[in-house]
């Protein structure tokens, strides 16, 4: 008998409450001293476009929808192959002490500094070398990143008329929503709200029937024409006022996304399944057929945004901080969104870890990777009854998580009462809702590289230069098509078996460089001893992640063919650039600890 998945629900909730009670209010109180009366960037600089003040609500409903993309979702999926005890606890664990402090700080720092990126925030605090090698390393991430996460939603819309109905009714609903709090009655929040949540339930429900009529071939979309819309809605809007459609598409979407989430968890408790899954699997030392290598590095790489992930930072320096109404909502929303995203990673665990571990095996592992399931997991238990209740013609070799995650999560809504009948209605919803999931990650995301990209080709012109008052139009589309010609080009020409790898670890080493610049921007506070709240996780997630990198490029050059060989130029040179940025951060931190004064200066309050 396995462990009833309420202790971990159960758990899981007690020590996120507790967390953010006290954990976030010392971060708040005595590490950065959050101030209520200082001016931020979003009135300072406001112009309007990119520099808007924001409701706490609607931003905490925009920052969360940015930050989960697809790593809350399916990497705790991939994860359970070694057991659900190694995602439960990093989860848990690494969600508190690591990716909850690492937004936090990179949210303060970036509002600190007038809304602008980590490299001109690296550029200021530590060197002038430390800014333009994250520059790069910024650009060559967040451009994996977008790819990679956009080639995940379209492998879940791919021939989906009521997945594609629904996302694209989301956004006339932000629309209208954008122009009733800017132009028809601004201010009202809760009204908006309900006029825009009602619109998108509207859209998932009529979503259902599209798919049954006449209309669906209008909604059916190939992945190559998928990989084509992607990026051109990406540079819509991310060249839009960002109140107009960004932001209250995400604020919407953050609406399905906590709702799903919480009835899931509803769910859990009423139906208490148990965890079929045992605590660890033989796979902890590798070997496993769903995932390569062993139980460390592995978990903490795979579970990104679970946990901790450097993409993050990217939106805690990108769109977030320039629409911080007050500094007390900082704590809120840069703490706070990301244990709710940790949160979402442990449903995502227990959904996995019910299913019998024949299913779970027979869905994620490649046929050609079949004679590596192991005799305790290699037979089937409910899921040909699955398959057939959920309406598709096999779920068996369904790799990459996102199959496994909407069969789980089906099946226990489909154990509470009179809900069985509707198991294909809750699947493909599922399906739907994982795309949406990740979709706001990509948009938001393309905004940040704009700025990112702004920032590096056309500094006189990024946003908050001049009091943001110049900002080109021309410049921002030009910078807009650069950064989406440049994911859409991966996007268009790769797969998830290329581009995924490389994500999970260059994105883990972002969070290593904005946690090392977090350290720096806390040692020039004068509050040394304060340091080890990023320097601590900063170690962790370091020695974790160029560890994984080395054991990835060993496989890559085993490999052998052309795009390995690329894949390991790039890993390589990701990972040296980010030993030379936390390097140079040790130096500025040896002469900030001996009293000298490191150049060259922090600027914009940080000191």
């Amino acid at each position: 008998m396995g462990l009833n998945s309420m202790w971990i629900l159960a758990g899981g909730l007690g020590v996120f409450a507790l967390a953010y009670r006290y954990y976030s209010a010392f971060l708040s109180a005595r590490v950065v001293l959050l101030d209520p009366d200082r001016e931020t960037p979003a009135h300072r600089l406001h112009d309007g476009r990119d520099y808007v003040p924001t409701n706490r609500w609607v931003l905490f409903g925009h920052h969360f929808a940015a930050i989960s993309g697809a790593g809350p979702l399916l990497g705790p999926v991939l994860a359970t192959q070694f057991g659900y005890a190694p995602g439960a606890i990093w989860i848990i664990f690494g969600a508190v002490l690591a990716g909850a402090v690492h937004d936090f700080i990179a949210l303060f720092a970036s509002v600190r500094h007038d809304g602008k990126s980590l490299s001109h925030i690296a550029r200021l605090n530590i060197s002038k070398l430390s800014g333009g090698v994250t520059s790069v390393a910024v650009l060559f991430i967040i451009t994996t990143a977008l790819a990679g996460l956009a080639i995940a939603v379209v492998k879940a819309l791919a021939n989906s008329p009521w997945g594609t109905f629904t996302i694209a009714a989301t956004i006339p609903a932000a629309l209208l929503v954008g122009l009733y709090l800017h132009v028809l009655r601004p201010g009202r929040v809760a009204e908006a709200s309900v006029i825009g949540v009602t619109l998108v339930l509207l859209g998932v429900i009529l979503g259902h029937q599209v798919q049954a009529s006449s209309w669906a071939p209008y909604f059916v979309l190939s992945e190559q024409q998928l990989k084509l819309i992607l990026p051109a809605y990406g540079f819509i809007a991310s060249v839009l006022p960002v109140w107009m459609l960004l932001c209250p598409r995400d604020y919407l979407s953050s609406y399905m996304k906590i709702g799903t989430v919480a009835l899931l968890a509803v769910g859990i408790a009423l139906a208490r399944p148990v965890m079929h899954m045992p605590a660890l699997t033989q796979f902890i030392h590798g070997g496993g057929p769903v995932l390569p290598g062993t139980m460390w590095p592995f978990v903490c790489i795979n579970i990104m945004c679970g946990a901790i992930s450097g993409f993050h930072s990217l939106i805690g320096s990108g769109t977030t901080p320039k629409m911080i109404d007050n500094e007390r909502d900082i704590r809120m929303i840069g703490y706070g969104a990301m244990l709710v995203e940790g949160f979402v990673a442990l449903m995502a665990l227990i959904a996995a870890a019910t299913l019998q571990p024949g299913d779970y095996f027979a869905i994620n592992t490649a046929l050609k990777n079949a004679a590596a399931i192991p005799a305790w997991a290699a037979h089937q238990v409910h899921l040909p009854e699955l398959t057939r209740l959920v309406g598709e013609q096999t779920l068996v070799g369904r790799t990459g998580g996102a199959v496994s995650l909407a069969v789980g999560m089906a099946d226990i809504f489909a154990k509470l009462p009179g809900m069985k009948t509707l198991l294909a209605y809750w699947y493909h919803y599922v399906i739907m809702f994982e795309a949406l999931f990740i979709l706001t990650a990509v948009d938001t995301g393309t905004r940040v590289a704009r700025f990112i990209v702004q920032e590096a080709f056309f500094s006189r012109d990024a946003p908050g230069a001049n009091r943001s008052k110049a900002v080109s139009w021309t410049v921002t589309v030009v910078a807009s098509g650069i950064a989406c010609l440049a994911w859409g080009y991966l996007l268009y020409n790769n797969d998830i078996t290329t581009i995924w790898p490389m994500f999970g670890v260059a994105n883990q080493l972002l969070a290593a460089v904005a946690l090392a610049i977090g350290t720096t921007i806390i040692l020039r506070t004068n509050r040394a001893r304060y340091a080890l709240v990023t320097f601590l996780p900063l170690c962790f997630i370091l020695v974790t992640t160029l560890d994984a990198g080395w054991q990835n490029m060993a496989g890559y050059l085993a490999k052998g063919t052309a795009q390995d060989h690329l894949n390991l130029v790039l890993t390589g040179a990701m990972m040296v650039m980010v030993v030379v940025i936390t390097a140079d951060a040790a130096r500025v931190w040896l002469r900030l600890l001996r009293g000298e004064k490191a150049s060259p200066a922090a600027a914009n309050g940080s000191e």
